[in-house]
């Protein structure tokens, strides 16, 4: 299955991640990641939730001191990311997360509830995991 998908991460305490080559300093709360898998979802998903791996997108830094507590996906024949991660526009995120390939300012946002970001999300019918 083709399509995108949205990982909710929580991090329990305020903390420096190093990402990549950059530090960068994460706020107790919940973030919002927003991906695509075009080759399988299932695949990327099984990736997202296995702790060893090798570290290859921005995501695998965060996920290794986070803990994904909801999975949310959207079957689609066409990249749908970009548009989903507008819709967080209102929310605070870290620029450039996530959307190195893209225009976006990130696809990584932030809020102080997991509940803060279902109002966005119910927007794209998306099923939950």
């Amino acid at each position: 299955m083709k399509g995108c998908y949205i990982l909710v991460i929580e991090i329990e305490k305020d903390k420096k991640i190093k990402i990549g080559k950059r530090e960068i300093y994460f706020k107790k709360g919940y973030y919002a990641y927003v991906g695509s898998a075009m080759n399988g979802i299932e695949k990327r998903l099984e990736r997202h939730l296995r702790k060893e791996k090798r570290k290859k997108w921005h995501i695998d830094y965060l996920l290794e001191k986070g803990k994904i507590k909801k999975i949310f996906y959207k079957e689609s024949k066409f990249k749908e990311e970009c548009n989903i991660a507008r819709r967080f526009d209102s929310f605070k995120f870290i620029p450039k997360f996530g959307s190195s390939d893209c225009r976006c300012k990130s696809h990584l946002f932030y809020a102080n509830s997991i509940e803060d970001f279902f109002e966005v999300l119910v927007d794209f019918n998306l099923f939950s995991f």
